[in-house]
């Protein structure tokens, strides 16, 4: 793996845990799941670094889901057995 290719994309993505997901849910999709390279050139590419030009040209794109904040109760207060 690329490691120019790591910074680069770590950029566009700030948090090393998403750059994780979305990498390898690529890798997974041009390895098994019969998905086909959007750059040209990959042929002395590994499929990680594919994903990582791919990301960084911006030929594929991530959004991220952030959860809905909620009330969080307090917790009860246990009573004391006499």
């Amino acid at each position: 793996m690329n490691s120019e290719l790591c910074k680069q994309a770590l950029e566009k993505t700030v948090n090393p845990h998403v750059l994780i997901n979305v990498i390898s849910r690529r890798v997974r999709q041009l390895t098994g799941g019969g998905g086909r390279p959007l750059i040209a050139n990959t042929a002395t590419m590994g499929i990680a670094d594919i994903a990582l030009t791919e990301l960084v040209e911006g030929k594929m794109a991530f959004e991220l889901n952030t959860p809905v904040p909620t009330a969080v109760a307090p917790p009860k207060k246990k009573r004391k057995r006499a």
